[in-house]
């Protein structure tokens, strides 16, 4: 049978000028189709390749190895911050600074980072029905004074010469997933009309006050008694106003895992791969896998780890198996009122007390005078995700964006941009006069020259109030200059 085959095939070619057999034009077709997935198969090793080397640029930037780099927009100069002496009112960025939304590509990239980690959000629309986030806004910053304070904390300030605050880019950030409708901020008093005038779009019913501050659990908490009784199948997600987040994809698409996790009634916490073996956060120790279609890295969290020491630190990234703790959490709003009922039942009680009368202005504030005061002031990680990790309810969703949370003058000055060996400046670069000077940062608020010679790693922030000097070293200490502050009287300043 194979011969007449070939000899028609010979025969029918087109040099004798016959039509093309099914099976010669099958053949081209074949070919084609071939040659395709090679050129494909080639743009995918480019694509491979240009990923792997732009997350190791990332990397290079987030550890400060660039120093040449300019990060942010060129040409931006902070706005000087306000000083409480002077504009104690005045919010760091106007509202008219505030450029348009732009919205990420929602392309499906698989990232070289790690086995199902995406750097691209995967899910079509951005939007999670039935997901709503909390922005908790609070925190006195004390670390970043005098640049940041009591009633103009961290989260008001653009840090990052991008001209946009902190809490402005934590709204962008999280905006696709929930709108404007399901973003909530809790925030003190002092801080409101402030928050209101950054972020213009947040409605007035979704800022939640709270009378005082009493550490993450009563906030968030506080937020998860009103939307529960507005959506009792809500899924909300708790995320610090005052962090630094980079590779934003990478970082929606974990927390769509984590939503995805918590409809499987699991506190869902988001680990932070430890780029160095620090001694200022905490660890999270991963356990198994959980084994969800739809979220293919979530783990249960083994335990937690209260900040170590640095021999400690290095001996937990040696293992592989622990990851920062960021203090993202995300829940349906139910099971976390459930966790807070069975490991706090006093601070249940009392949420669920307020939250009753939060819809009615004329009980909300009398509710709060008599229940508020007395609620126990205390960290969610120790109220209810420790114990709840030992009842094996906690997951984590490990991640390969890149995340800091400010904490120092010395994690501020790895974000900004400067010469090689010259220090970074937060403003006017023009009023800083170097010689002989490697590292450090300066933040010349005051509007004065400030001038340095043969010093190293210096932090000086000079603010028409105050003159903060001290070394990137001693950084972590500057709140026991804050203290030192209230006790000599000089609250003015604070």
């Amino acid at each position: 049978m194979s011969t007449p085959v070939t000899s028609y095939q010979t025969n029918a070619s087109p040099a004798n000028g016959n039509s093309l057999p099914v099976e010669f034009m099958f053949k081209q077709i074949m070919d084609a189709v071939h040659k395709s997935h090679i050129e494909i198969a080639e743009l995918r090793s480019e694509c491979h390749e240009l990923r792997q080397a732009n997350a190791s640029l990332e990397r290079q930037v987030k550890e400060g190895l660039q120093n040449g780099s300019r990060l942010g927009t060129p040409g931006f100069v902070t706005p000087v911050p306000g000083s409480p002496q002077l504009r104690a009112k005045s919010p760091f960025l106007t509202p008219n600074s505030i450029p348009s939304l732009a919205v990420p590509p929602t392309i499906y990239v698989p990232s070289p980072l790690s086995d199902n980690t995406l750097t691209a959000f995967p899910f079509g629309l951005r939007d999670i029905p039935g997901f709503y986030v909390v922005i908790p806004a609070g925190g006195a910053g004390t670390r970043l004074w005098p640049l940041s304070r009591e009633d103009h904390p961290k989260f008001l300030l653009d840090l990052t010469l991008k001209g946009r605050s902190l809490i402005q880019a934590t709204w962008d950030r999280l905006l696709p997933l929930s709108s404007p409708a399901r973003t909530t901020i809790v925030a003190g008093p002092a801080h409101v009309k402030s928050i209101t005038e950054q972020l213009p779009d947040l409605l007035a019913h979704n800022l939640f006050t709270e009378p005082s501050a009493k550490d993450s659990m009563a906030a968030i908490g506080l937020a998860a008694a009103v939307l529960v009784k507005r959506d009792p199948d809500a899924i909300i997600g708790s995320f610090a106003a005052d962090h630094m987040i980079s590779g934003d994809d990478a970082f929606l698409s974990a927390v769509a895992e984590a939503v995805e996790v918590a409809k499987k009634d699991y506190l869902v916490t988001i680990g932070i791969a430890p780029s160095h073996p620090s001694t200022g956060f905490g660890y999270i120790r991963l356990g198994e896998k959980l084994g969800l279609a739809d979220a293919p890295n979530a783990r249960v969290v083994s335990s937690f780890k209260e900040k170590p020491d640095a021999r400690t630190a290095a001996a937990y990234i040696k293992t592989g198996n622990y990851r920062w703790n960021a203090g993202m959490f995300v829940t349906r709003a139910a099971f976390l009122m459930e966790l807070l009922k069975n490991y706090k039942p006093d601070l249940h009680e009392g949420l669920e007390k307020i939250a009753a009368a939060w819809d009615d202005e004329s009980l909300r504030q009398k509710v709060l005078d008599e229940v508020w005061p007395e609620l126990e002031k205390i960290a969610i990680d120790h109220a209810v995700a420790e114990p709840a990790s030992f009842d094996r309810r906690v997951a984590v969703v490990p991640a390969t964006f890149g995340w800091d949370d400010v904490g120092d003058f010395s994690s501020l000055a790895d974000l900004l941009p400067a010469e090689s060996n010259q220090p970074r400046v937060l403003g006017d670069s023009s009023l800083v006069l170097t010689e002989q000077v490697a590292g450090g940062i300066v933040v010349p608020g005051s509007g004065r020259l400030v001038s340095m010679l043969g010093v190293d790693d210096l932090v000086i922030v000079d603010m028409p109030d105050t003159l903060l000097v001290t070394t990137r070293a001693r950084s972590q200490e500057v709140k026991r200059i804050v203290k030192k502050c209230r006790e000599s009287g000089y609250k003015n300043l604070l």
